[in-house]
């Protein structure tokens, strides 16, 4: 009995999460009413108090999940350029398909427009970028006049702005053509020339197969 009271209360939980992410997805988190989120979950006020204290908790469970993402570049045995490469696709797959992704991606922009921002979802990924470069430039994958902090940086935030952009113009559909652009443009001023050709701008065969993408023809492959 135990075991499925807490079983229920997960469901109910995932719900309220799937209902918020798509409540905070589609009016941003100001417009965004609890009236909202426990209509989008099927589920009454009480339920959704049971499991979170106020909209802040709500907010703050999704902007957690998306930092997850950045988490798995910890888990690569041997992370570099190319796994850098991969998650920037990894995560234009994300924005198309997983709302709770892209409440999440909404929420930290949102949050760092106005009142107070928080640095630390920032700080996450800068960090976890950071160290796959680290690892690179120890290879020889990085020139080594880098400094890794302030391509972390850059990376961060040029991936931030192309997704807002893409998400303006083509609702995020040209997404991975624009994570391709920016890698291809990018490498020859990051990686020693002579290792250019080793990376992928448009994703790696492993990663383009786990996201359903087409595989690249030898003319379609377009290395920096």
């Amino acid at each position: 009995m135990a075991r499925a009271r807490q079983e229920r209360a997960e469901i109910t939980r995932q719900a309220i999460l799937n209902g918020a992410a798509a409540a905070f997805d589609a009016t941003g988190y100001g417009s965004t009413s609890l009236s909202d989120v426990a209509k989008h979950a099927g589920v009454t006020k009480g339920a959704l108090y049971f499991h979170f204290s106020s909209k802040e908790a709500l907010a703050q469970a999704l902007v957690e999940e998306q930092q997850q993402y950045a988490e798995l570049l910890a888990d690569v045995p041997r992370p570099g350029v190319q796994t850098l490469i991969d998650m920037g696709h990894r995560m234009a797959h994300g924005l198309r398909h997983d709302v709770r992704l892209r409440a999440g991606v909404r929420l930290v922009v949102e949050f760092g427009s106005f009142g107070s921002p928080d640095p630390a979802p920032y700080s996450a990924w800068i960090n976890a970028i950071r160290d796959c470069l680290v690892h690179a430039q120890a290879r020889g994958d990085v020139q080594t006049g880098i400094n890794v902090t302030d391509l972390a940086n850059v990376l961060s935030s040029a991936f931030t702005g192309l997704q807002l952009t893409s998400h303006v113009l083509t609702a995020r559909k040209d997404l991975d053509d624009r994570v391709t652009d920016l890698w291809r443009f990018l490498l020859p001023g990051v990686v020693p020339p002579r290792r250019v050709s080793r990376f992928e701008p448009a994703g790696s065969p492993e990663c383009r197969a786990e996201l359903g993408l087409p595989p690249l023809s030898e003319g379609e492959s377009d290395k920096a």
